[in-house]
């Protein structure tokens, strides 16, 4: 009983972190509980298997530090975003995307997508390249949803391979290539359907990336994300595994040094091991995930 309270208790101080629910249930639980269909994915799904798993904690720094060296998605954030003054509500924002679109069923996806679309209608502006050029940006530009897309999907993958013990169910090409569906209901439809076109189109990418004192700043921010104390800990030696996580070219741009990646993957993968076990097995999401998937028969009732 006591371990019990205990777990609840982190759990409870580890979910309102991240949803920003004073009660650490997220809004968007009815939301994921509710639908007569399956979803986009079912347990067995490598999506679902790699974003239940606390290396999207490391993977979620990740995506974040290069999506701050496109310039076009750098000023969508820093244009139109209060990321500085409510980092965690911005967190949240994409968490509940990341989780209804993994876990909810089709009518939640869509509904979700709605929200999402919507928003990126008023992100819009413009930036300067490194060419100097001034440039036009939309969020729902095809290009710039593709790199938001694909950063995601690569810090996913990858933190993954390095900092989990779970197998991913037809490995990194099953992943690539489920989760592509994702971003179906934002109208991206041409996206990486295998991990070799995954690098090749980062590859594509990186002439568009820039490092300069704008991106270094907001990577500068990220590094000190304003948190609470007691979590800072744990969340430096998680953004070092993200940054260490990076190709070798993009951590030398970025110029903030780390320890080297075979010190802290046994240490970060026994860190998101030891986070699990204290804040217990079960997620309120994932299990009113389960829940439906059970009411519609499309599982078993010991899964």
């Amino acid at each position: 009983m006591a371990n019990n309270a205990v777990q609840e208790y982190f759990s409870r101080k580890f979910r309102r972190l991240l949803s920003g629910a004073p009660d650490g249930q997220p809004p968007w639980l009815a939301q994921v509980a509710a639908g007569n269909d399956p979803g986009l994915f079912l347990p067995s799904d490598a999506p679902w298997i790699v974003h239940r798993d606390f290396a999207t904690l490391v993977g979620g720094i990740r995506a974040l530090l290069l999506q701050a060296m496109h310039p076009g998605a750098l000023n969508g954030v820093s244009q139109h975003s209060r990321y500085e003054e409510d980092p965690l509500g911005r967190l949240s924002g994409t968490i509940r995307w990341l989780t209804v679109t993994t876990f909810g069923s089709l009518e939640a996806v869509a509904q979700e997508a709605n929200r999402v679309n919507r928003m990126h209608d008023r992100v819009k502006g413009s930036y300067v390249d490194k060419s100097g050029v001034e440039q036009k940006y939309q969020a729902s530009d095809p290009e710039l949803l593709l790199w938001v897309h694909i950063a995601f999907m690569d810090s996913f993958l990858r933190s993954h391979q390095l900092y989990s013990r779970a197998e991913i169910p037809g490995g990194a090409d099953a992943y690539v290539k489920l989760w592509g569906k994702s971003v179906e209901p934002l109208g991206l439809t041409s996206v990486p359907a295998s991990e070799a076109d995954l690098l090749r189109v980062m590859s594509d990418f990186e002439k568009d990336l820039n490092c300069d004192e704008k991106a270094l700043s907001v990577i500068r921010w990220i590094k000190n994300a304003p948190l609470p104390k007691t979590a800072k800990p744990v969340y430096a030696l998680l953004f070092q595994a993200a940054l260490a996580s990076l190709p070798s070219d993009i951590q030398r741009r970025i110029g903030i040094k780390h320890l080297p990646i075979w010190l802290l993957r046994p240490v970060v993968t026994n860190l998101l091991g030891f986070l699990r076990f204290a804040i217990g097995p079960d997620s309120p999401i994932e299990d009113a995930a389960l829940a439906r998937l059970r009411r519609l028969g499309a599982i078993s009732d010991i899964q």
